[in-house]
């Protein structure tokens, strides 16, 4: 008889564990699905450049149904161009468990790569993430990284200026010594013009602190100046395209942005669509449709013709009637 109870308090037991087990497993379901998603952007430093990359993104999350603080979380982090800042907020995203990382720049992703090898991390605009060995493929990265490179169009910038100048002879470079993508850049234009005939001057900075110098003396030595992708730069472009002017000297930037900053002309990238196709990815990997290791890189390969007419008239360039069209056709003038 107490052998009968026992085997009946077993059942009973059993049977209401598996009862409790089976709604609290439920339950759990319930709430993963329910489960708000956590996005971490950390941004570089502010510039216009930068700053479309995550407007891009933040327009395309909306487009898909994600509102901030409705059924997503973004957490955005401006490291002000400090490496430690970097460091710090790319740990805070780790203990944070957010669900994607978002890098916007070089040093950015950099910066998460160290931080992590499991959370999904979004190259939100690197030059040439195989070369910088953030991942060892473009096409099948295998890792917890994947996003946009905005490896700008320099042949075609470059055949712009000379249509623009076509009695070009001397050309400068000016970049940022530390920055890997404007480092790629320079070196890639350097090959191209040298090809094409031309003299090129390269000077470096190391922070924008240097910027007034070594735009001044190389302002008295070329024609024209050139600037790759390159943050630091595009952070003083103002500053740049102002004493350039003083020696009658246009700027020629690769990045769209800086043209209404003082830049003369280029056929570039736009950032926000760079920021568009970032979000896409992020989407990608929130709803389960794809995943970083098997996901290729996404190179953009149209440009836009972006022309300054303002500052042209400053520094009494003339646009051929030709770019001139092209630019009404598939680009934009500032006027």
């Amino acid at each position: 008889m107490k052998h009968t109870k026992r085997l009946y308090g077993t059942i009973i037991f059993l049977f209401a564990f598996l009862i409790f087990a089976f709604f609290y497993t439920g339950h759990n379901e319930k709430v993963a699905k329910n489960k708000i998603p956590k996005v971490g952007v950390l941004q570089l430093m502010s510039h216009p450049a930068l700053d479309q990359i995550n407007q891009g993104l933040d327009d395309t999350l909306k487009k898909h149904g994600y509102i901030n603080g409705k059924n997503i979380k973004i957490e955005f982090q401006n490291a002000q161009g400090d490496q430690s800042n970097l460091r710090t907020i790319s740990k805070q995203f780790v203990q944070d468990n957010v669900d994607v990382a978002v890098g916007i720049a070089t040093p950015s992703v950099q910066s998460l790569k160290n931080a992590t090898s499991t959370i999904p991390i979004v190259m939100g605009a690197v030059t040439d993430p195989k070369g910088f060995g953030i991942i060892p493929s473009n096409t099948k990265p295998g890792g917890n990284i994947t996003g946009v490179s905005d490896q700008a169009p320099l042949e075609s910038q470059l055949k712009l200026i000379r249509e623009i100048m076509p009695d070009l002879k001397n050309i400068g470079i000016i970049y940022t010594s530390s920055d890997m993508s404007a480092t790629t850049e320079m070196k890639k234009m350097k090959k191209i013009a040298a090809k094409q005939g031309l003299n090129v001057t390269v000077s470096s900075i190391s922070n924008v602190n240097d910027l007034e110098q070594v735009s001044t003396s190389l302002s008295q030595k070329v024609q024209a100046i050139f600037v790759p992708t390159d943050n630091t730069v595009a952070s003083g472009m103002k500053l740049l395209s102002s004493i350039a002017a003083k020696q009658n000297i246009p700027v020629f930037p690769a990045a769209t942005t800086m043209v209404k900053d003082g830049g003369l002309a280029t056929y570039g990238l736009s950032q926000y669509e760079l920021g568009e196709q970032t979000g896409e990815d992020v989407v990608k990997i929130l709803r389960g449709k794809g995943k970083p290791a098997t996901m290729p890189v996404t190179f953009i390969k149209k440009g836009h013709l972006i022309l300054n007419e303002k500052q042209a008239q400053k520094l009494n360039i003339t646009f051929p009637e030709s770019v001139i069209k092209r630019a009404q056709k598939e680009g934009k003038i500032i006027k």
